[in-house]
């Protein structure tokens, strides 16, 4: 399913990542830029999604999460 929504492969560069605080807190970054913060009861429900994942399945996730990252010309 990945496939059909990455069709450039741009995920395959594993453009995202995301750190968890000690204090519950996920900080999602893309090329290691700070993009959004996850707190509580949301930072809970995308470690509950992430869980398990992998390599695009994972990348999908959390570039759904960060919201307006799809368009293509988003700059480093």
């Amino acid at each position: 399913m990945s496939d059909e929504i990455d069709k450039r492969g741009v995920l395959e560069d594993e453009i995202f990542d995301y750190t968890l605080t000690k204090d519950g807190r996920v900080l999602l970054t893309w090329h290691g830029k700070h993009v959004k913060t996850l707190a509580g009861a949301e930072a809970k429900k995308f470690l509950a999604r992430i869980e398990g994942l992998e390599g695009v399945d994972a990348q999908l996730v959390m570039a759904k999460v960060t919201g307006n990252f799809k368009r293509g010309n988003e700059k480093k």
